[in-house]
């Protein structure tokens, strides 16, 4: 049966009645099945059911490829800390500069 819905919206409707998250896989097999498509419509459109959840802020990723309803989640349980990720990045500045001066003092120690 062929859905005039959006993917994403068809995804949308199928996760309201699994009540729990899901793997990507299997959500695509189930709304390219609802959608009505051929094995080479599934391939042409992967991709981009892909990109439309993830943007949609309707759905999270919970962790090991699975997907959920950002609505049965609390805010914490979704949200990245990104102060981690931006101390990550500053230790790998600090070690280049670190790494720079210590060529600049051997070239110096050789002038």
């Amino acid at each position: 049966m062929m859905s005039t819905k959006s993917m994403v919206n068809v995804a949308y409707d199928l996760m309201l009645k699994k009540r729990k998250p899901v793997t990507f896989l299997k959500l695509w097999e189930d709304v390219a099945t609802m959608m009505g498509f051929n094995k080479q419509q599934e391939e042409d459109n992967i991709a981009q059911f892909y990109s439309d959840i993830s943007l949609d802020e309707r759905f999270v990723s919970v962790g090991d490829n699975k997907w959920d309803l950002r609505s049965r989640h609390t805010y914490n349980e979704v949200v990245v800390d990104t102060d981690e990720l931006i101390i990550e990045e500053n230790e790998e500045e600090i070690e280049f500069e670190e790494e720079e001066v210590v060529k600049e003092t051997i070239i110096d120690d050789y002038n």
